[in-house]
């Protein structure tokens, strides 16, 4: 079968879009709904908690039934269906179950359409960032006219934005095709004796500490800049600008697998994270300062990112790739984003960004140590064409 090229993207595009309306946006929308801080802290982490559970569980099924694309089609519908719930419903406790409800589908549907891709792409896994990347396209068109639309209307309009890119997400999983895994069933390797090696344990601390280190981004980031004087357009900018960053290490990425081992990639991009959030936390008034932590970007998310999908590709293999991804998600994001949400939104009032921003720093400092120690060390590991 051929590769399913500008299908897979579409689904990044529209997946990615639909995050690009809740990044920068959502916590301003339940701002404006009269929510504390805590309060959006909690909400935020009831969204990222479904990630530790649901990925897991349709990882599970989908190795299992190998029905990926059907499991994918049906969690796709019920995050939409669900989230029709914001248009209707007002308060915390409505709030909060439908978070959860239809964060469960949303978050469980990326993990498995990246195994999907990496089966579609066989000995072609190097073409993993071509497609990816137009899931930051898909953000940055999303964020830029977002932003731009909320300069004329009220933010009180966003779920409808965000109702209509979650059918757009599942209409584009409908055409998708399922994948041939090709797995033989010979020289199989159980879950349980991938985990209990080390570096895999070491592999998950090091991607839970670096998303932990992004809760106060994710979920604070634009009350941030809002409060330090920027409008909400110069705000999608910003955001832009670090997804602009990605885009073109997307680009690179062959090429820079090609030069560096997945170890080196991981500890530079490591490094540069420590670097842009102490840039955040100490610099937010100058401009130029914030347009070059946001382009660091590239390195906290977009290089950390492909080199853990070619690490979880060489780790389970193909009998476990989708609990593989799962885990992943499961952990980094889910796990590690559930924290960060927790910490930031308690200490945001009672000890400032700056002290937020600076302990997120410092989780990237431990998850350097922790990757310089055990992470890429093995031969095998290394990153082939």
């Amino acid at each position: 079968m051929n590769l399913p090229y500008w299908r897979l993207s579409l689904f990044y595009f529209f997946y990615f879009a639909t995050l690009g309306g809740f990044l920068p946006f959502w916590s301003l929308y339940l701002e404006n709904a009269g929510f504390s801080a805590m309060e959006i802290g909690e909400l935020s982490a009831f969204m990222i908690v479904t990630k530790i559970i649901a990925p897991n569980l349709l990882g599970a099924i989908a190795d299992h039934t190998r029905k990926s694309m059907m499991i994918i089609r049906i969690a796709s519908f019920f995050a939409a269906l669900i989230f029709t719930g914001f248009l209707f419903f007002k308060g915390y406790l409505w709030f909060a179950l439908i978070t959860v409800g239809f964060s469960f589908f949303w978050n469980a549907t990326l993990p498995q359409f990246e195994a999907v891709t990496l089966f579609h792409l066989k000995d072609q896994a190097h073409r993993y960032s071509s497609i990816r990347l137009w899931g930051s396209v898909g953000f940055i068109v999303a964020v830029l006219g977002i932003g731009r639309l909320l300069e004329f209307y009220s933010i009180d309009d966003l779920p409808y934005l965000l109702t209509a890119l979650l059918g757009l997400i599942w209409l584009a999983v409908l055409i998708t095709p399922e994948a041939k895994m090709g797995y033989s069933g010979r020289d199989s390797i159980s879950l349980l004796h991938i985990l209990l090696k080390p570096e895999i344990f070491a592999f998950i601390i090091v991607y839970m500490l670096l998303q932990l280190a992004h809760g106060p981004y994710y979920v604070f980031y634009s009350i941030y800049l809002s409060h330090h004087q920027y409008s909400a357009t110069v705000i999608g900018l910003l955001w832009s600008v670090g997804v602009c960053a990605e885009i073109l290490l997307f680009m690179l990425m062959k090429k820079l697998l090609a030069w560096l081992s997945l170890r080196t990639i991981v500890l530079i991009s490591i490094f540069l994270s420590i670097v842009r959030w102490l840039l955040i936390a100490h610099f937010v008034d100058y401009y130029a300062v914030m347009i070059a932590a946001q382009l660091l970007h590239a390195a906290s998310f977009g290089s950390s990112h492909v080199a853990a999908i070619h690490l979880v590709h060489q780790y389970f293999g193909v009998e476990h790739q989708g609990k593989g991804q799962a885990l992943y998600s499961s952990m980094s994001f889910g796990l590690g984003g559930m924290l960060g949400s927790l910490y930031s939104g308690f200490f945001w009032d009672e000890l400032g960004a700056e002290f937020v921003y600076s302990v997120a720093a410092m989780l990237c400092c431990i998850a350097f140590l922790i990757a310089f120690i055990w992470v890429g060390r093995v031969k095998q590991l290394k990153y082939h064409d």
